[in-house]
């Protein structure tokens, strides 16, 4: 909803703060005072185009500022928070600055963003129904999205797309797998191939770190043979052949702590034969672990067949390593995969049938999306022609056309409907394409006509449709968080009398679920304004008649003063005294009272 709106150097307008009213703002004054330049506003900062002509004469560059308070977890807080935006209790401050010559420029909470991105945002706020503003219809995308919007639709719809992703999930996986068949066999003929050679080989854990140290004591085994038997020798002779006689280390170790001991005098002597024991035993240890390596058979071996195994395994860790246990693992992850591969036949065939009911599945749920997509069309078509009866506009009407498309592409993310809203303006004219087939005017009471109908739809669709409840499950409401705002301008072109109380009326009902602001020139339809706002303007006796800024905002000229200010009690009274006859004496002043006092019965 619409808080706040400021304007600053805009056409005729220095300055401007309106605050709308929560249901039905009348924004109203003379031709040429500026009322235009508040809608211009309201397209800056919806992310419209800039025109530099519009700034102010003798002003620097304009700016405008729109304050929407939202639910804060509404889509548009939602597009907000995702641009990078800090929102805080669903308050959105969309601004545009727009320089006299240079680049303007778009805020988003104080954030400078791209403008696509207030645009994106203001999306989910706010709607202008005005004469450069009705191709937002036009377009059969965005007449599919008001009618899938139809709580009696929604159901059937968000059915639809759940089994569309199905579908389009698993033609995907199988998309995939099938493009993948070509390299899958060369895979597999190049796993077979690897794990066959693997085998021949068979190799084992640490194998060639075990192979390259044997192949050092072989080619060492004269120099080892001797040097530990030199050691033995040292150490205790005795544990070799033919030196029975030859006196060790160890040998000595003993006699020492045996003379030692001798002496019979405990401290130190026999701490000292302690310490010597005790390297005996480390002597004796070492001798053990030395004789055990005199005529090591593991020494022994053919080079020739060690050198081969090591570089078979070698052959293997240069393909599949860095090291042996590098092969080992690529072999068994290899025969894994290959039983996957191998299985990739089956798996193709079964995501076929797969992808098959699936589609039947979308094909089901896109009939019954039709169905409701031709049975909200009819009932909403004949709400618009009911409306448009009221709205001066008798014998126009509206087809809601939904057609089942053939062929290849009959099916698609949006169903197989395509949706195409045609105007007929006046009897026996021709059935044209929305946006293409009326006026300014016309078209700006056909969108009222049209948020009417989709308002009660969203109010009560078991009053309105002959979908059956459980269908019409899933739809929004319309009416949780904060309503949207819309905005129409020209809507009262051509129309008078009673018409224009009726159009009033219906701006009023529609204003009871949404936020309306409308420009108007008719009392009629201000009348039934909560908030009336006047845009006046004063032009200084010295001033030109060309200095006057027109309807479109003018150039801005200086001289011309315009004033933007909300009328109450009193002052509301004569405002629509002025608008209905032109003056303020006591006779339209009186009529003036009647019709806000007709305005406030109820229907």
């Amino acid at each position: 909803m619409l808080e706040e709106l400021e304007v600053r150097d805009l056409g005729p307008i220095r300055h401007a703060l309106i605050e709308p009213a929560v249901g039905m703002t009348a924004i109203t004054g003379e031709t040429g005072a500026g009322k235009s330049m508040l809608l211009e506003a309201i397209r800056l900062v919806s992310g419209g185009r800039t025109d530099a002509g519009r700034v102010s004469a003798h002003a620097d560059g304009s700016w405008a500022q729109a304050v929407f308070r939202e639910d804060p977890e509404g889509p548009a807080v939602v597009a907000a928070r995702d641009a990078g935006a800090e929102v805080e209790d669903g308050e959105l401050f969309l601004t545009r600055s727009v320089p006299a010559s240079g680049r303007s420029r778009a805020l988003l909470c104080g954030r400078t963003v791209p403008r696509a991105v207030l645009s994106s945002v203001a999306s989910h706020l706010v709607v202008v129904h005005g004469q450069s503003d009705q191709l937002r219809l036009a377009s059969p995308v965005r007449q599919r999205a008001l009618l899938d919007a139809m709580p009696s639709v929604a159901g059937p719809r968000s059915r639809y797309d759940e089994a569309w992703d199905a579908f389009s999930r698993t033609r995907r996986r199988l998309s995939e797998m099938t493009t993948r068949q070509a390299s899958t066999r060369q895979r597999i003929d190049y796993l077979k191939d690897s794990l066959e050679r693997i085998g021949r080989v068979d190799p084992k854990p640490d194998e060639d770190v075990a192979l390259r140290d044997r192949r050092t004591r072989i080619e060492h085994a004269a120099a080892i043979s001797e040097g530990v038997g030199g050691a033995v020798a040292a150490l205790d002779p005795s544990q070799l052949d033919g030196a029975d006689d030859a006196t060790g280390v160890l040998d000595l170790l003993g006699r020492a702590a045996q003379s030692l001991r001798s002496i019979h005098i405990a401290d130190p002597y026999d701490a000292a034969a302690d310490r010597l024991d005790s390297l005996a035993a480390d002597v004796s240890d070492v001798v053990l672990s030395l004789t055990d390596r005199v005529g090591d058979q593991d020494a022994e071996g053919d080079l020739d067949v060690i050198n081969a195994r090591i570089h078979e395994l070698d052959e293997l860790i240069r393909r599949w390593g860095p090291g042996l246990g590098d092969v080992l693992a690529f072999r068994d992850a290899a025969s894994t995969e290959l039983e996957d591969l191998d299985a990739a036949p089956e798996r193709i065939e079964g995501l076929q049938r797969k992808a098959d009911e699936d589609l039947q599945v979308a094909r089901d749920a896109a009939d019954a999306l039709h169905d409701a997509r031709a049975r909200m069309a009819r009932r909403l078509s004949a709400m618009v022609d009911e409306e448009l009866e009221a709205l001066a506009m008798s014998g126009s009407r509206l087809e809601i056309r939904v057609t089942v498309r053939t062929g290849q592409k009959a099916l698609d993310d949006s169903g197989s409907d395509d949706v195409e809203f045609l105007f007929t303006p006046f009897p026996g004219s021709r059935a044209l394409p929305l946006g293409s087939s009326a006026s300014g005017g016309e078209l700006s009471r056909l969108m009222l006509a049209l948020e009417l109908s989709a308002a009660r739809c969203r109010r009560a669709p078991a009053e309105v449709s002959d979908i059956p409840a459980s269908d019409a499950d899933g739809g929004d409401s319309g009416t949780a968080g904060e309503p949207m705002t819309f905005i129409f301008d020209e809507v009262d072109a051509g129309v008078g009398g009673r018409a224009a109380v009726e159009l009033g009326r219906r701006l009023a009902r529609l204003a009871e679920d949404a936020q309306v602001i409308v420009v108007t020139h008719l009392a009629q339809v201000a009348s039934w304004a909560g908030r009336q706002i006047v845009v006046s303007k004063s032009v200084p006796a010295a001033s030109t008649p060309g200095g006057d800024a027109g309807e479109d905002g003018g150039d801005g000229t200086a001289g011309v003063s315009t004033t933007v200010a909300a009328v109450e009690g009193e002052g509301r009274v004569h405002e629509i005294a002025r608008m209905l006859s032109g003056d303020e004496s006591p006779a339209s002043v009186e009529h003036a009272r009647q019709l806000l006092a007709d305005s406030r019965r109820p229907d």
